[in-house]
């Protein structure tokens, strides 16, 4: 839904996420991905760097920020919109690794996030009107 409110009002950028050619495998290495993509995303920047920088004293608010900021960065590739919302999802991520103290149940919610936008767009984009790319 951000995604395609932000595509809208042109502060994202079209991203084909999926630009495997059409074989049995593609399906597989998107939820591979989609995994990979997960583990190294909440365990360094949610995990790593939130026990790095409460060792260094910084408050909570501010690793927070400094996080979700970190992770919006890296999104840029997506545009403003893409940014934003990977900068609300690590402000949310960051409440619940404090809340339980565990990035597993994270890197599954990621994983997830992740599949359904890969394989939807897989196989969504050129079928349906409302979707950027079709």
């Amino acid at each position: 839904g951000f995604y395609l409110l932000a595509y809208a009002s042109g502060a994202n950028l079209s991203v084909d996420p999926a630009q495997l050619p059409d074989h049995w495998w593609r399906i597989p290495i998107l939820i591979a991905v989609a995994a990979q993509n997960a583990v190294l995303e909440e365990v360094i920047v949610l995990g790593y760097l939130n026990r790095r920088l409460d060792q260094l004293g910084w408050s909570v608010g501010r690793s927070t920020a400094a996080s979700a900021l970190l992770r919006g960065s890296y999104h840029l590739y997506q545009g403003v919109g893409g940014f934003a919302g990977n900068v609300i999802m690590g402000v949310i991520f960051c409440y619940l690794y404090r809340r339980w103290g565990r990035v597993m149940p994270l890197v599954v919610a990621h994983t997830v996030i992740d599949i359904v936008a890969l394989v939807g767009a897989t196989y969504l984009i050129g079928k349906v009107g409302w979707l950027p790319g079709s």
